[in-house]
């Protein structure tokens, strides 16, 4: 069966910019105190009349143009998303019909800051099954429309922005995916959620009146697990591959709090200059961070064809993830 490869990447993020000195009009915080930590300077907002699916389509005509394709050419869109425009239909459907992608099938995946991480397994797979041939998987998320702006200790952390890789089949098996390591831990499902909205707390006056639309976190809970488990699985993964930390030339991680990932690359033993940092200039833009980072991380030169790359990821639910690929261009 053929190996996966990533073909090409187009990222997206609104024009309005919020920075910490906006937030410190809005709500009782400053900037020093969320740079010290979270290391985010700035974070990207969608407009009102702007969508998720709209982002998620500039980021799909993006890299449909680097590749040189039509979308009539894909056979699936994997939409990555926890801010889909509305339960159903799906986004990947609004997304397959704005772009004209006649022949693909597709769903919305929902695995919260994981979301990308599964849907780049997922996408290997398909290819690697011999089924599909060009799979396009994109991560958006509108997260500030989930977002309390009266809570200091949420709304400094998430921006707004999509990405998206096409997965075909690698000519040359030396190049593309290598293998994944994913799980999920419902048990802490409660400590990082959006607590209305669904089948057991519908919309009502009273879960608007509570606020209970919003993202609700405990913090200390959330980061604790994160460091753990993003170097258990990275660690993991890399030994049942009998790869060295040292053999890796770039780790792109989700970019959830940059404490977080040094604390895990610091575990691992890869050095910082090959750890891919920008949530300074986007925030957490949940399933979006992983291709942001990786477009980044191309235009600065620090991934070049054959490189070893491991993305890694913690998000709600819990839910944890990690790939490995070998750079195909």
């Amino acid at each position: 069966m053929p190996r996966a490869k990533i073909t090409a990447l187009g990222c997206y993020v609104p024009p309005r910019v919020l920075t910490n000195f906006d937030l410190e009009k809005m709500v009782a915080t400053n900037n020093q105190w969320i740079l010290d930590r979270t290391g985010i300077s700035e974070r990207h907002i969608a407009a009102p009349d702007v969508a998720t699916s709209d982002m998620a389509v500039e980021a799909a005509k993006i890299a449909l143009a680097e590749r040189g394709i039509d979308a009539s050419d894909l056979d699936a869109i994997l939409l990555c998303t926890v801010t889909p425009d509305m339960l159903f239909p799906s986004t990947a459907c609004l997304v397959q019909h704005r772009l004209g992608a006649k022949g693909a099938w597709g769903f919305d995946l929902i695995a919260a800051c994981s979301s990308f991480l599964f849907g780049l397994t997922t996408a290997a797979h398909l290819v690697g099954a011999g089924t599909h041939r060009k799979v396009l998987v994109i991560g958006a998320d509108t997260m500030s429309r989930i977002v309390d702006y009266t809570d200091r200790a949420t709304c400094i952390l998430f921006g707004d922005g999509a990405g998206a890789f096409l997965v075909e089949p690698s000519e040359d098996d030396s190049l593309g995916f290598i293998d994944f390591l994913n799980e999920i831990d419902g048990s802490g499902g409660e400590f990082l959620k959006m607590p209305a909205g669904g089948s057991r707390l519908p919309a009502s006056l009273e879960t608007v009146q509570n606020r209970q639309h919003f993202v609700h976190q405990e913090g200390q809970q959330v980061f604790k697990f994160a460091v753990r488990r993003m170097y258990e699985v990275c660690r993991d993964l890399l030994a049942r591959n009998s790869v060295s930390p040292d053999d890796i030339a770039a780790l792109i991680p989700h970019q959830a709090n940059r404490r977080i990932i040094t604390a895990c690359a610091e575990r691992l033993g890869i050095d910082p200059e090959r750890v891919v940092i920008n949530i300074d200039r986007y925030g957490n833009t949940t399933s979006a961070t992983v291709p942001l980072a990786t477009r980044d991380a191309l235009v600065a030169g620090r991934i070049k064809k054959g490189d070893l790359v491991l993305f890694a990821a913690v998000g709600a639910g819990y839910t944890v993830g990690a790939n490995l690929w070998r750079w195909a261009y």
